[in-house]
């Protein structure tokens, strides 16, 4: 397990980055790989089938995800504070929230998920095709929360490494399986769903299997486990807020969807595909700031607060670098990356053009998800909710229905930036104001 509390503090960052980067990397490959496939081998209609699903099972997810986000917050504060009973007990009850509130999204999940691609105005030509993902996508639900919260209570603890190896592995076997079921067997998108649950699955039980031999203190035994009702509380509180910002801002995904698929099949495969792109290109910044994250944790309640401004600067920097390259990666090279996707001409037209107006404003997304780095590792996680919130509800969704209406599919490009700088803004001035300094769950930890 790392200690973040001494050393350089950018290059603690960094290197602590380093594994979950490219653990999340090989992961959005193989989404981008599974979406090659089904583009180049089923259809831009299984392509824009996959977009459509992505944002309903954000949605479903969403909430607990964000519950777990405090959990593991509540990790790194214990951990620093070398408080290794309650990191225990904090362990073992997020275990036991997240098994049984996986079982009840599952069921949820598979009995409102026509409705809802009804509800979002899903094209006749997807409709079933998007139906079939997300029943067979959200029965593994629980191999799902259960590898992201393993993953993320290693992280919590230091350790960033262990995830990395047996996500690359899972990716791997993800692959493998896509090209077996889809290509070999032509069970389409029922494959590309198939082969995603079973990789969850491996990934999952070998991460738990590795936490129970590293140590002893942390060990899974789910006959021995104990619900701490005061620390499931104190997770709530930190995380809530974002269980909640994830709730909305997923919804809003959904009512941008609802917009996108006014427009037809041609888009939203366009916006599927470029989407992809997207969340590959802001990774990078993204996997920085939740190393910042647990870095703001571990320092505050070791009581160390002193360093949380220099490591900020450090990772702004290296953010600021990294949104560079990765702008004038995507810009330059749009269309050959469009084409991987599809040969549909007119789907590579639009989605190069939604690539040209969201990449040019990286920078301006990796610096408010930095700031808010800083919020979420201190426990203050109610205002940036709020700030997320009034950008995307307040701000984007409504320039997407305006925009549109004026410039077509053009306009929901352009709301995404325009609802991100009104959010850098917000975090930036909240920042300055020292509030978030207040939250630390640990006695003692000066701020």
């Amino acid at each position: 397990m790392n200690d973040l509390t001494n050393g350089h503090e950018g290059r603690l960052i960094f290197w602590f980055a380093v594994p979950m980067l490219i653990g999340n990397l090989f992961q959005q490959l193989y989404h981008i790989i599974n979406s090659v496939i089904l583009g180049q081998f089923v259809g831009k209609e299984a392509l824009a089938a996959i977009g459509a699903a992505q944002p309903i099972i954000f949605t479903i997810v969403s909430f607990i995800v964000g519950i777990a986000i405090g959990g593991t917050i509540v990790v790194a504060q214990y951990y620093g504070a070398r408080d290794m009973v309650r990191v225990k007990k904090t362990i073992d009850t997020l275990y036991i929230f997240v098994f049984f509130a996986s079982i009840v999204l599952s069921i949820v999940g598979v009995l409102c998920s026509g409705p809802l691609l009804r509800l979002i105005g899903t094209p006749d030509d997807m409709f079933q095709e998007a139906r079939i993902y997300l029943h067979i996508f959200q029965s593994g639900m629980i191999f799902l929360f259960g590898f992201n919260v393993t993953s993320a209570i290693l992280r919590g603890l230091g350790d960033s490494k262990t995830p990395l190896y047996f996500l690359l592995f899972s990716t791997l076997l993800n692959i493998l399986l896509d090209l077996l079921f889809i290509i070999v067997f032509h069970w389409g998108i029922a494959g590309a769903a198939l082969a995603t649950v079973i990789s969850q699955a491996f990934a999952f039980f070998a991460t738990m299997a590795f936490l129970n031999r590293s140590n002893r203190i942390f060990t899974i035994n789910f006959r021995d486990m104990h619900f701490d009702r005061a620390i499931f509380l104190q997770s709530v509180k930190i995380g809530l807020p974002t269980g909640l910002q994830q709730t909305f801002v997923s919804i809003g995904m959904v009512a941008l969807l609802k917009i996108v698929n006014s427009f037809g099949t041609n888009v939203v495969a366009a916006y599927s595909a470029a989407g992809r792109i997207d969340n590959l290109a802001v990774l990078p910044a993204m996997n920085l700031s939740m190393a910042l994250s647990t870095f703001v944790g571990q320092n505050i309640g070791a009581g160390k607060s002193e360093r949380v401004k220099s490591g900020l600067r450090a990772t702004v920097l290296i953010t600021v670098l990294i949104s560079v390259i990765m702008t004038l990666f995507i810009i330059l090279l749009k269309v050959p990356l469009m084409k991987l996707f599809t040969p549909d001409e007119e789907v590579i037209r639009i989605g190069a053009k939604y690539l040209v107006i969201v990449g040019s404003f990286y920078l301006i997304f990796n610096l408010m998800f930095t700031v808010g780095g800083v919020m979420r590792g201190a426990g203050d996680t109610l205002i940036p909710m709020f700030i997320t919130l009034f950008s995307l509800w307040v701000i984007r969704v409504p320039s997407a229905f305006f925009l549109s209406e004026r410039m077509g599919e053009t306009g929901i490009w352009w709301s995404m930036p325009t609802g991100w700088v009104v959010g850098l803004v917000l975090s930036y001035l909240y920042y300055l104001t020292g509030s978030w300094k207040r939250k630390s769950l640990v006695r003692g930890a000066a701020v």
